[in-house]
Parts: C-alpha cells; sequence; structure tokens
C-alpha cells in the first residue's frame, strides 16, 4: 500500500500552491474542491455534507493547514485502497503547484521530465515541513543520475555547487529542478539522454521498477514461446507485449512461498529458469547467460524482502540513510557538546591563570614598597635594626621560595594548557580521518563495482572463447575424418600399385625366363651353325657341285633354319632384342644362304688346284670381318 507520508507530500504541495498569500491559510471553497480532486483520483466516494459539517465553525475566515489535516485523515486517507492510479493523483498535485513556480523557457528539461523530478523530491524529501532535500540525498540523485545518462560523476562541480550554498543544509523542490534543468546540466548536454535518464531514475525510485526487459516466456496452454517485456517490481513480475506497457497480458504474484530455480537447456531454448508459485509454474528463456543470472539475482532478491516483512530496496536504503544522517548528527552533537565543556574549561583555566598573575603583581609591588621603607628605615636606623634587616632578608628568601613555587605551579597550568590544546588538535585529525576514511570507503564501493563489471566481461570473453574452441573442435574433428578417408583411399591405390608391381614383376620373370629360352635357342642354333661349317668345309667340292636352281636337301634344311631362327628373333621381347647379337644373327643368315644355295659364277683356281671360295663368298668373309672389327673398336 502507498505510504501516508508520501501522498501527504503531494498534497502539501497542492495546498501551499493554493495559499496565495503565504499566511499557512486557504480558502474553504478552494479546500473542497481540492477535497473532491483528491477523492475523484483516489476512487473515494466524496460527502460535501461531512466537509460543512466538520468545518461548521470555521466559516468566518480562511482555514489553515492545522485544520485541514485531520479531516484529511479521517476522511480521506483512511479510506484510500491500492485500487488508484498514484501517478494521475500525482500529476494533479502536481498541476495546481507547477505553473506558480517553474519559469519554463529557462529549463532545459520538459514538464513531463521536471514532473518525474518533483516525484522524486519527494520520494527523498525528509519528513518535515516545509519540505525540504538535504544535500546527501542530492548528491545521492545526481550520482544515479549521472550513472543513468553514462557520464562519470564530477565531485568538483557539486561541491562547488555546495559551497555556493553553503548557507543553507537543504534545497526545495524548485531548486532542485532548476538544479537539474539550469545549473548542473549545461546546455551541451543531449536533451534526450537527459530525459531517458530522469525516467529511469523514476521508474527505478517511484515505479518501483527493479529490472526490465524482453524474454521469451512457454504458454500455459498451447506451450508455445512469446517474446513479452518483463517489468519486475517488489511484489510482482507482469509481462506486456512490448516495451511501452500499452498491452499488458499478465502478472507473476510473488510472496513468501515462491522460488526462482535454473534449468538445464531443452526444446532449442537455452538460458532457462523457472518461477514455482503456488498454483502454477513459469518457465522463461533469456537472451543470455549474464541476463539469466542477473533475472534470477533480482527475483530472488524480491522474494528474500518479502519473507523478511521489508518495504522495497529503495525505501530500505532511504531509511538507512536517515538513520546514519541521524547518527551523524547525534555525533556530532556529542563532539560539539564536548568541545563546548572543553573550551569551558580552558576558559576556566585561563582565569584561574589570570587572577594568579595579578596576584603576583600585587605582591611584586607589595614587595617593593617594603623594600623601600626598609631602605628608609635602614638609611635611618640602619645600627638600631640590624637584627630586623636579617629577620627581613629570612622573610625575603622564604618570599622567593613562595615565588619559585608559584612559577613551578604556573608552568604546570601552561603545561596543562598545551595538553589541552593538542587534544583539540587530536580530535580535528580524527575527524578528518573519519572524513577520509568515508571517502576511502566511498572509492572501494566504486571500485569493487568497476572489478564486478571487469569480471562479467572477462566471464563472457572466456565463454566467447569456450564457444570458438568448440567449433574449432568440431572443425578439427571433421577434418580428421577426411584425412582417414584419404589416408583409407592412398592405402587402397597403394595396394594396387602393389598388386601391379607384383603383376609386373611376374612378367618381368615371364620375360626373363623367355630370353633366357631363346638364348638357349640361339646358343643351340650357332652350334648347329658351326657344325654344319665344319660339314660344309669337309665336303665342300660336294657342294661347288650343286647345279644353280636345283635345291637339294641341304638347302631345304637351310631354309628351314633360316624360318625357325626368324621366328625366334620375332618371338622375344624388346629388351631381348636389344641384348642379342645382331652381328652374330647376320652372319648365321649369310652362311646359311651361302651354304644353302648354289653359285652360277666362275670358280677361282690358285696354285694348288680349285679354290674353296667363291669370289662371292670371298668377299662377304671380308664385309664380315670389317663388320666385327669396325663393333670392337668402339667397345675397346
Amino acid at each position: 500500500m502507498w505510504l501516508r507520508e508520501e501522498l501527504l507530500k503531494a498534497i502539501w504541495h497542492a495546498f501551499t500552491a493554493l495559499d496565495v498569500d503565504h499566511r499557512g491559510k486557504v480558502s474553504k471553497s478552494q479546500l473542497k474542491v481540492l477535497s473532491y480532486n483528491l477523492c475523484t483520483v483516489m476512487k473515494i466516494p466524496h460527502d460535501p455534507l461531512t466537509f460543512e459539517e466538520h468545518f461548521k465553525e470555521d466559516d468566518k475566515g480562511p482555514l489553515s493547514n492545522e485544520g485541514y489535516m485531520p479531516y484529511l485523515n479521517r476522511y480521506i486517507l483512511d479510506k484510500v485502497q491500492e485500487d488508484f492510479d498514484v501517478l494521475e493523483f500525482y500529476r494533479m498535485c502536481w498541476t495546481l503547484c507547477y505553473k506558480k513556480n517553474i519559469h519554463r523557457h529557462r529549463l532545459i528539461i520538459s514538464d513531463a521530465d521536471a514532473f518525474k523530478v518533483w516525484c522524486i523530491f519527494n520520494f527523498l524529501s525528509e519528513d518535515k515541513y516545509p519540505l525540504v532535500i538535504v544535500f546527501e540525498e542530492v548528491e545521492y540523485f545526481l550520482r544515479k543520475l549521472t550513472e543513468a545518462m553514462g557520464i562519470g560523476w564530477c565531485e568538483e562541480k557539486f561541491t562547488d555547487y555546495r559551497m555556493q550554498h553553503s548557507a543553507k543544509s537543504c534545497l526545495t523542490v524548485w531548486e532542485l529542478i532548476e538544479l537539474v534543468g539550469v545549473i548542473y546540466f549545461s546546455n551541451d548536454v543531449d536533451r534526450q539522454i537527459l530525459s531517458m535518464s530522469i525516467n529511469e531514475v523514476f521508474s527505478e525510485l517511484i515505479l518501483d521498477i527493479l529490472k526490465q526487459g524482453y524474454m521469451m516466456k512457454k504458454g500455459h496452454k498451447r506451450k508455445n514461446w512469446m517474446e513479452r517485456w518483463f517489468v519486475l517490481r517488489p511484489t510482482s513480475l507482469t509481462y506486456y507485449v512490448c516495451e511501452d506497457l500499452t498491452e499488458k497480458k499478465g502478472d507473476i504474484v510473488l510472496d513468501q512461498s515462491c522460488c526462482v530455480e535454473s534449468l538445464l537447456d531443452k526444446d532449442g531454448k537455452k538460458c532457462l529458469f523457472i518461477i514455482k508459485c503456488l498454483d502454477k509454474s513459469f518457465e522463461i528463456s533469456a537472451s543470455d547467460k549474464k541476463k539469466k543470472q542477473e533475472w534470477i539475482q533480482a527475483i530472488q532478491t524480491c522474494i528474500q524482502l518479502l519473507r523478511l516483512g521489508l518495504l522495497s530496496p529503495h525505501r530500505e536504503a532511504r531509511l538507512r540513510r536517515r538513520e546514519l544522517r541521524q547518527k551523524q548528527q547525534l555525533d556530532e552533537q556529542h563532539l560539539t557538546e564536548r568541545m563546548k565543556n572543553l573550551q569551558a574549561a580552558n576558559e576556566a583555566k585561563q582565569r584561574q591563570l589570570e587572577d594568579m598573575r595579578l596576584k603576583m603583581e600585587e605582591a611584586k609591588a607589595k614587595a617593593e614598597l617594603e623594600e623601600l621603607r626598609r631602605k628608609k628605615k635602614q638609611s635611618d636606623l640602619q645600627d638600631r635594626y640590624r637584627l630586623d634587616l636579617e629577620r627581613e632578608k629570612m622573610v625575603r628568601q622564604e618570599m622567593e621560595e613562595q615565588m619559585a613555587q608559584k612559577s613551578s605551579e604556573l608552568d604546570q597550568y601552561l603545561q596543562r594548557v598545551r595538553e589541552l590544546e593538542d587534544m583539540y588538535h587530536r580530535l580535528q585529525e580524527a575527524l578528518e580521518d573519519e572524513r577520509q576514511a568515508k571517502q576511502d570507503e566511498e572509492a572501494m564501493r566504486k571500485l569493487q563495482a568497476r572489478l564486478l563489471e571487469e569480471e562479467a566481461a572477462k566471464r563472457t570473453e572466456l565463454e566467447q572463447i569456450y564457444l570458438k574452441q568448440q567449433r574449432t573442435l568440431t572443425q578439427t574433428e571433421a577434418e580428421k575424418e577426411e584425412l582417414m578417408a584419404e589416408q583409407l583411399a592412398k592405402e587402397r591405390e597403394l595396394q594396387a600399385a602393389s598388386q601391379q608391381l607384383d603383376r609386373l614383376e611376374k612378367e618381368r620373370q615371364g620375360a626373363l625366363e623367355q630370353y633366357q629360352e631363346v638364348s638357349r635357342k640361339l646358343e643351340r642354333a650357332a652350334n648347329k651353325t658351326k657344325t654344319w661349317k665344319d660339314k660344309v668345309a669337309k665336303h665342300e667340292g660336294l657342294v661347288r657341285l650343286i647345279q644353280p636352281g636345283r635345291i637339294n636337301s641341304f638347302t631345304l634344311l637351310a631354309v628351314r633354319v633360316c624360318r625357325e631362327l626368324t621366328l625366334t628373333w620375332h618371338s622375344v621381347g624388346q629388351r631381348s632384342r636389344n641384348s642379342v647379337s645382331l652381328c652374330g644373327f647376320r652372319h648365321s643368315l649369310h652362311l646359311f644362304v651361302l651354304f644353302g644355295l648354289g653359285h652360277k659364277g666362275a670358280q677361282r683356281i690358285t696354285n694348288w688346284g680349285p679354290a674353296s671360295f667363291t669370289d662371292i663368298e670371298l668377299e662377304l668373309r671380308k664385309k664380315s670381318w670389317q663388320e666385327k672389327k669396325n663393333q670392337g673398336a668402339p667397345a675397346e
């Protein structure tokens, strides 16, 4: 329920605006209209008779705030329910008071933004009338505003402004609006950014919007996932169609029995969590892991505050700041009283020392007077009062001892005064150390916030690196499978090449065996040729008697041998042909032709009778001998 103090602050502004003469009183007719408007906005039935009856004794003049307050509490505020629009209530009170106090041509913010600053002032102001806001709360508001704008907090600028207004320790609402709209933020500030920042702080402090953003929600009937704009408040999580908050789709009411838990990824959805209530459970999907953790933590904070029976976080923080300020004020009062007591004691000591100094001066004057009298008596009665002179010397010694004692006491008092001054300086140093400690604490808090942001950024970077490693591993597995397939194909090709090599080796062995067989046949043919040569040489006379044109059995044998040698020559391979002696093959053919065929030429006659060779045979033998000689020369 809306706090009565916050409603009273807005009504006080409206009442003050109606007080034209600034006497603290408003006419009865104006209060009647104000009461009617309040009842209309707050959805309370208005009874004019009750108003007339309550103020029947005050018909002679205007009514004061003290007279209107009992009626306001009894007939309006006691009947307030939670079903009225509080922003409309604030806007009605704002309409009554802002036109008389704001110079709109000077402001760089709109009327709507000024209204939001007015609401924030009512939230942060002290519960005392007339309403004011202390500089600590002004600093808190400006810090949140600059943080929302994304600019750094300028401590020197605020300190200068505070020093300029050092005569007072607080501001009114119109001074705060002027500070935000004219003084603190100059014309070079983007007005749209300033307006958005004021709206963000207004939503956070006044509307109690702790967090808002887009997420996916699973339906209860069709089980489909739809994107919704979620708005988290201390007691509920409301979701809309979009962020303009015009079309509301539902509420998730938070109470002490609710809980929020993280879920594993399923159905293609990631970053899931569930909100469990007594009657329903709501499954929600965030955009990333960071958003998911932030939403879970924010909802758990709301549930924990409900279990502890506390107000919203900002109201609790405001109460803590007020308690801290009250405690500091009490400490300052105690310190001031102590300093006053020390100062009073110091002044008393100073007075005592002054009295002692006067007494010493009087004693010294008396001593001098006595000395003059003594000298006078001594000049007159020197001989007569010799004993008196000795006694006077003793008195003088005693007086000097007393003077020394008084001097030591004076030194002690001065030492005490110096100790009191040292104590006063130490107290001042303690106060300075306390202020420095507060500044260090604030710096440490900023450092912790920055470290948390860096940690969140590093966590996001590590998640990206992890995803990149996953993709790299997947790509490596695919490349490994391709390499395995290529290796298998190469192994199959190697196996096929090995088989082909074995086949070629077998063919080579077969060719080598054929070559050896042909070599043996050639050797046998050469042996047969040599044998036939010998036979021909022995029976050369018989051979010469063979007539040309007639073929005998020897000629047929030679033809068959030549045919067999030719077939053998064509049957061997290319390598085998290169290795066979071509010259020997030709020579064998010529011999077979010579010995197997007759000749028509005349027979050569030597001294011993007919020659063994004809002229043609002799020429053939020369040619054979010359070819062998030519072949032997390159070999050498």
